[in-house]
């Protein structure tokens, strides 16, 4: 179990995880990342409105991940369905 000191935002947190280090740093960009854009649009904006706001953007991109690969899911037992009653 990793644990790791990441810095977002300037402030530091201590996250522990079964994930490697450099895979919790990756992550933790990310977070930054997606924060900083949110600021960028809305610099007024305080960081906690902002964490919130990144973190819905995450969500957002995380369910249509999910239902994109639903949907290739879908097509693949389709297709593969249709090999099998060609053989039928």
């Amino acid at each position: 179990m990793a644990s790791v000191e990441i810095n977002i935002l300037g402030q530091t947190y201590k996250i522990k995880g079964d994930a490697s280090e450099e895979y919790i740093r990756e992550v933790a960009r990310y977070v930054e990342g997606k924060i900083k854009e949110v600021l960028e649009k809305s610099p007024g904006m305080s960081p906690l409105k902002a964490a919130i706001l990144a973190a819905m953007n995450i969500a957002d991109e995380l369910k249509k991940t999910q239902l994109e690969q639903e949907s290739i899911a879908r097509d693949i037992e389709s297709k593969t369905e249709q090999l099998f009653s060609l053989f039928e």
